[in-house]
């Protein structure tokens, strides 16, 4: 069987796109949607393997820029839109496409690769950890309240159309990424993925609706959400499914969270994507009732350990000196020396003796401080060569706020 590697040409994304597709069960996304992939993808980074005239695998790459901890935003490669076509399994080509994006990655200076999993089993062999969760919520509004701090009523609220709120939500959400690490910038193109909202994917919803959080005409908070109605003999038991769900404030969040819990005619609010440590947890009356579970979300790995090192600050002052291995990427294999803090870091090669010794992607689990190196320690991948380094290092690479990722890519 002869394959062959090449980048995707823009003659290409129609073949190679409908091969993807097809690997994900066959059903055709919206014109909308196909259309804002088509444009966002970085084809010249975007690899494809054909079979003669057959795409039978393919690894796509948008330029994202993601936030670190510190408030720093760092560029970083979205892998994205990888298949291997049923026919063409275990014959090593999702290795090869991986190896030749990482090198790709690597020549144009990225220090970091970012994806989000169909099939989590699959990455860690090339070095990506998961390093942010999700949490999804589903609140019994018939017998969960929400109990807003002092402030909340001062808090005028007032539903617009999500496109002509998009304006003043983007000026918001641009001003949330810095506070938490794993948020994605949303570079020009972007901004019209919260606005997606093909009528085929609603699943018996309303058209999307957006409410505004506003005090004295300033904006502060917003959420995206939808209804679906349903009505049984005992009354109506519909469903708010939100979108999105962002404030500045305390007092804005409880007053949205409040109102989507209060719609007239709705029974339950459904939450798909939640940072972990969400304010939810503490405004509603019973947690037990809010059907909350947690799944991985963005994996991580370095693609430069020194410059991704460099590009985050820490909690507390650390020297540290890591023994990374990384296969996939022998340029980072070796003894790293990490020093810095809360004012920022820098990251070299050393000949020193270790501290800590780990493999790429627990460093990728850990980079954004919301998995702690010494929980990756009681699972066996990462050891501590010098008493003390453990406890030293894992206070530095937490963060206050939990990473998360606000949307897929």
């Amino acid at each position: 069987m002869t394959t062959k590697l090449r980048t995707v040409s823009k003659d290409d994304f129609d073949a190679w796109y409908a091969g993807l597709e097809w690997a994900f069960g066959g059903l055709k996304e919206s014109a909308d949607e196909r259309r804002l992939w088509h444009e966002l993808v970085d084809l010249d980074r975007s690899l494809g393997v054909w079979d003669g005239d057959r795409v039978v695998g393919s690894l796509g790459t948008f330029a994202l820029r993601v936030s670190v901890p510190g408030g720093a935003v760092v560029s970083a490669a979205g892998v994205t839109m990888v298949h291997v076509a049923a026919t063409h399994r275990r014959r090593g080509l999702l290795r090869l496409m991986m190896r030749r994006a990482l090198d790709d990655y690597r020549e144009a200076g990225e220090p970091l690769a970012v994806l989000t999993a169909s099939e989590p089993g699959i990455y860690g062999r090339f070095g990506f950890g998961a390093a942010t969760w999700r949490m999804l919520a589903t609140i019994d509004t018939a017998r969960v309240a929400v109990n807003a701090p002092a402030g909340a009523d001062d808090i005028a609220l007032r539903v617009e159309d999500p496109a002509r709120a998009a304006r003043r939500c983007e000026e918001l959400y641009a001003r949330l990424v810095p506070r938490r690490p794993g948020m994605l910038e949303r570079l020009p193109g972007w901004e019209r993925l919260p606005l997606l909202d093909p009528p085929g994917e609603r699943e018996g919803a309303s058209a999307r609706r957006c409410v505004l959080a506003e005090r004295e005409g300033e904006l502060l908070g917003y959420a995206r959400y939808a209804l679906r109605p349903r009505f049984a003999e005992a009354g109506p038991e519909g469903a708010v499914v939100v979108r999105d769900l962002e404030a500045a404030t305390p007092e804005a969040y409880a007053a949205l969270l409040r109102y989507l819990a209060e719609i007239d005619l709705m029974s339950t609010v459904v939450l798909r994507d939640l940072p972990v440590d969400a304010p939810l947890l503490h405004l509603v009356s019973d947690v037990r009732r809010c059907e909350l579970r947690v799944q991985d979300r963005m994996y991580l790995r370095p693609v430069d350990v020194g410059a991704a090192l460099a590009a985050r600050s820490y909690t507390t002052e650390l020297d540290v000196v890591l023994d990374v291995t990384d296969d996939m990427c022998p340029w980072n294999a070796g003894r790293w020396r990490l020093s810095g803090g809360p004012g920022g870091a820098v990251c070299a090669r050393t000949g020193d003796a270790a501290d800590l010794a780990l493999p790429v992607r627990a460093l990728g689990a850990a980079y954004l401080g919301g998995v702690s190196l010494a929980s990756l320690a009681g699972a066996g991948l990462v050891g501590e060569r010098r008493a003390g380094a453990l406890a030293a290092a894992g206070a530095a690479f937490t963060g206050q706020l939990a990473p998360w990722l606000p949307h897929t890519f």
